[in-house]
């Protein structure tokens, strides 16, 4: 039987955090004489007390962890915390139901960016900070487990980075805080300058802080329900810029902050990735223009340009009503939303990486056809790929379209229009931020939505955002007798 208490114990001092965390929109709220601040002083004391009595009650546990419980962690920590970070939203403005309030905030830690509330316009500048914090704790959370857990569970294929994301079984937390603390660096370092830049080209203080956190994190938290709608301009390009940035492998950052830049720019998944960009971005730019006959092209690439890297980035910040671009451009964004970024980056979906692993795996079966007694060997940026690796990814592909399939039938099946039902699972699965659909409110809440149907969006987003195996995996019950 797995000992929960190390896992436990773990959890609960990052419940505290949280708590301690709510302590910064309480300033903001009181700094504004709003006395909305009270909420975050009582939610504040309610979650660390909660996270306390849990350490308190788990305290000696061992800091050594054994794979199981690793699985169990990582889970944990997105089931728990979102619990815990929807705490303001019921206490407080816009006072929600448990529903949506645990929507709200499984959406900004999973950095999805979908929310529930249908009047962002209108609530306390605390709030929005706390939701644009809840965005950038989560980037900052997939980061580390990216790099840290998901290489050596051997999820999806992330073994492959295990060399790269640091060799940690059997010592995990110890470890991981030496790793960590160097990536948080970079990533603060990141959202500081993106806010100085946002700043610096006419943005207010307070949008720049919360925009320049969803934007770092690509979780698409905004305080406005036009979304990115009020800056429309040159602030789309310096957008677009750090959500590119956000979107590929930290530790190409990492080492780039040490002074190697080599690898950032030899990295094959980086170079397609921004291939995939230029390729989605032409597309749509040149059937606006010839075929929509639309005007004015250097608004027309500049809106593309950011609603494209939004999407690929699984940020979830628009600018326009993309749906009035027509079908083919729709068909464009869902694709680039089922890609996603690179691996261990912020961004969503299935990832660059494995895509272009499958693309190897179909190029040598059909060599393979041709040529049945030669031996075709797998290559990644140079290096060999063990076909442990593609069945890992293979495997995890296969998950991925089925849940989405299931997904979308599921979200049917409560009566949403086909439109909200693929859209709402698309953002889900992929998290990537925005839907459509006739039961949305204006600015794309989903408060509207069967309570079934958010519950259904919310396991969708957590199952996705841990890549799916690392949760199905504790539906075996020979995981439990480990």
């Amino acid at each position: 039987m797995i000992d929960v208490r190390p896992v436990a114990n773990t959890v609960g001092k990052l419940v505290i955090t949280l708590g301690a965390a709510m302590v910064f929109p309480m300033l903001a709220d009181w700094w504004a004489g709003d006395p909305h601040w009270q909420s975050f002083l009582e939610a504040a004391i309610l979650t660390t007390l909660a996270g306390g009595l849990v350490t308190l009650a788990t305290q000696g546990a061992s800091r050594a962890m054994t794979l199981e419980q690793a699985f169990l962690l990582t889970a944990a920590i997105w089931a728990v915390l979102p619990a815990a970070g929807a705490v303001p939203f019921m206490v407080g403005a816009p006072h929600a139901s448990f529903t949506d309030a645990y929507f709200e905030a499984m959406s900004g830690l999973t950095t999805t960016g979908t929310t529930a509330f249908p009047d962002i316009d209108s609530l306390p500048k605390g709030t929005n900070l706390w939701r644009g914090f809840l965005n950038w704790s989560g980037g900052l959370g997939i980061i580390v487990v990216a790099m840290i857990f998901l290489p050596v569970m051997k999820v999806g294929g992330m073994q492959f980075f295990k060399s790269e994301g640091f060799d940690t079984l059997g010592k995990i937390l110890p470890r991981a805080f030496d790793i960590a603390r160097e990536m948080t660096w970079v990533y603060i370092a990141l959202t500081a300058i993106c806010a100085i830049v946002y700043i610096l080209m006419g943005m207010n203080g307070f949008d720049a802080l919360v925009l320049a956190m969803s934007t770092c994190s690509t979780g698409g938290f905004s305080n406005y329900d036009s979304s990115f709608g009020p800056y429309i301009g040159p602030l789309e390009y310096a957008a677009s810029f750090f959500m590119i940035l956000a979107s590929i492998p930290f530790i190409r950052m990492v080492q780039l902050v040490r002074g190697a830049p080599g690898p950032i720019w030899t990295d094959v998944q980086v170079r397609a990735y921004l291939r995939w960009i230029f390729y989605a971005v032409a597309a749509i730019v040149i059937y606006r223009l010839l075929v929509l006959d639309a005007k004015d092209p250097p608004a027309i690439i500049r809106e593309t340009v950011f609603n494209v890297v939004s999407t690929f980035s699984g940020t979830g910040l628009v600018s326009t009503d993309v749906t009035q671009w027509g079908h083919f451009p729709f068909v464009v964004l869902v694709v680039a939303g089922l890609i996603g970024g690179c691996t261990g980056s912020t961004s969503c979906s299935v990832k660059v990486f494995r895509y272009l692993v499958l693309i190897q795996a179909v190029k040598a079966q059909l060599r393979r056809m041709q040529s049945p007694h030669r031996i075709f060997p797998l290559r990644y940026d140079n290096r060999p790929l063990d076909q442990e690796v593609v069945d890992s990814v293979m495997t995890f592909f296969t998950l991925f379209m089925m849940t989405f399939g299931l997904l979308i039938l599921g979200l049917a099946m409560t009566g949403l229009h086909p439109r909200t039902a693929l859209t709402g699972a698309w953002t889900a699965i992929a998290n990537v931020g925005v839907l459509w659909g006739p039961e949305l409110s204006p600015n794309g809440a989903v408060d509207q939505l069967p309570t079934a149907a958010k519950w259904m969006m919310s396991v969708g987003m957590y199952v996705g955002r841990l890549e799916l195996m690392t949760v199905l995996v504790l539906l075996l019950p020979r995981f439990w007798r480990s």
